[in-house]
């Protein structure tokens, strides 16, 4: 997408975040715009619901109901303090543990004291009642040792547990972090760090890397005829004929608003030029029906740029390079792969 029509389009979600604060009457503070500007672009699907619900039950929306949405979906400590959570916890087991291997620890020194002062007592034992005595102790002795060491297998098992649970709940929110939660693609954020890393490999091992940028065609109108739900199901559809086409160690992301981009290591340029076809192709081939009514709404299409790293690339020349293909593509007609080398010549058939 070029600068001027990322400009149209970021400021026309800006001029309908500001319609709704004003047909709401909310302060024109940095975090109401922050969430009614992630509302109009949708970005966030479960931020979105949660706006709808309350303006389904009453005709305004105030600013505690604002607030209280912001925090939980929007508020930029709302991921850290859940990574704090988690790691305070798992640092309180930690800590349980370093105490049962302490006390597990006591057990064996009074166990071996125990077996010292019966090796002693066996030397000068001269009746067999001393013997049995002897005997009797270091059963008990045995007894409370296995006991001992029992309680503390089950809880360093319990504790385990916990650990993995916990663990677990970290990769989930480490997920989420780098998700996009509509498509459930890699975000921008991932993308950004995985476009630097796929560089580094790429030229390191001497192995081709391609990049695809690609825009919904005409997104906004469509978007602003039938509605944001409407266009959030058109932005998952091309999100499932992205993710269909391209392999397991491939990266498809969320680049923008209505924008995708997909990191294909050791693709050369034909290689990437046939995935970016099969994406087009893909989502050209599929009908929209409207769900609520059934109506036919046709065909979406999309333009891809596409991009192949050369010798001392940095991130934003690839990036550059790629976009400026895009751009090409949409000049061309729209529903269109270009390569950075062949913008006139790109294919545009269905």
């Amino acid at each position: 997408m070029s600068q001027r029509e990322d400009f149209k389009r970021t400021i026309a979600f800006g001029d309908i975040a500001l319609s709704y604060m004003k047909r709401n009457e909310l302060p024109a503070i940095p975090r109401n715009y922050e969430l009614w500007y992630t509302y109009a672009a949708g970005f966030n699907q479960a931020l979105n619901h949660a706006v709808n619900s309350v303006l389904e039950t009453r005709a305004e929306i105030s600013n505690q109901d604002v607030g209280e949405i912001y925090d939980r979906y929007l508020s930029p400590n709302h991921l850290g303090d859940r990574i704090d959570k988690v790691g305070n916890n798992i640092s309180e087991e930690l800590d349980g543990i370093i105490h049962l291997v302490e006390s597990g620890l006591v057990s064996t020194g009074d166990y071996g004291a125990s077996l010292k002062a019966a090796q002693g007592a066996l030397a000068s034992a001269t009746t067999p009642s001393q013997v049995k005595k002897l005997i009797r102790d270091l059963v008990a002795a045995t007894s409370t040792t296995e006991s001992a060491n029992h309680k503390l297998d089950e809880q360093l098992k319990e504790s385990r547990a916990h650990i993995s649970a916990l663990q677990e709940r970290l990769e989930s929110i480490r997920y989420e972090s780098l998700t996009d939660e509509l498509t459930t693609l890699a975000n921008r954020r991932h993308f950004d760090q995985s476009i630097e890393r796929s560089i580094e490999e790429a030229g390191a091992n001497g192995e081709s890397l391609s990049l695809l940028l690609s825009d919904i065609d005409h997104f906004k109108k469509f978007n602003d005829t039938f509605g944001h739900q409407t266009g959030d199901q058109v932005l998952r559809l091309v999100a499932l004929a992205v993710k269909h086409n391209v392999k397991s160690e491939d990266l498809t992301c969320r680049y923008g608003g209505e924008e995708f981009a997909v990191i294909l290591p050791r693709a050369d340029a034909k290689k990437a030029n046939e995935i970016a076809e099969r994406i087009r192709h893909s989502v050209f081939s599929k009908e929209l029906i409207k769900r609520s009514t059934g109506e036919n709404l046709g065909r979406i299409t999309i333009s891809v740029g596409v991009a192949n790293l050369r010798p001392d690339d940095t991130a934003s020349d690839l990036i550059a390079r790629a976009d400026k293909a895009l751009y090409a593509a949409k000049a061309a007609g729209r529903n269109t792969v270009c390569g950075e080398s062949e913008p006139k010549t790109a294919s545009t058939a269905a």
